[in-house]
């Protein structure tokens, strides 16, 4: 796929393509990729993707755009993350096995529900926690 491998860097096997190019362009560069890999997700909706698949498929698309957006490191970043043939590789296995694919991200969303709920509690804990410490240290309780 030209936007993320199409082209070779000699000598090595690393492939990158049209999307880290693009990202070069401040701003604009990366509008055009993400409006490029929206194609895809058009195309899941068109081919009847479950629901789960396409929040695969659009959260791939937010991940790509939002960390892109960051100059260099983004650039990097679509390099090695290649969003689209992932997208790519999710519709697909949605059209050869959907029952399969529709299973399997259920089980990604409800892993990715369950970690966020996890940070969340994390976080909580902690502040509660430095919050009373906090309150203990300056003599308050």
């Amino acid at each position: 796929m030209w936007l993320d491998a199409g082209f070779r860097i000699p000598g090595t096997s690393i492939r990158f393509g049209l999307d880290p190019i693009l990202g070069l362009i401040p701003g604009a560069g990366d509008a055009a990729g993400a409006v490029l890999a929206g194609w895809i997700f058009v195309e899941a909706i068109r081919l009847g993707a479950s629901r789960a698949t396409l929040i695969r498929i659009a959260g791939n698309v937010a991940l790509d755009a939002g960390v892109g957006a960051v100059p260099i490191l983004g650039d990097i970043f679509d390099v090695a993350w290649k969003a689209n043939l992932r997208n790519v590789a999710l519709l697909e296995r949605h059209l050869i096995a959907p029952q399969r694919a529709q299973r399997a991200d259920r089980f990604f969303i409800a892993c990715l529900i369950g970690g966020v709920m996890l940070v969340i509690a994390g976080v909580l804990t902690l502040g509660i926690v430095l919050t009373r410490w906090l309150f203990h240290f300056v003599g308050v309780a």
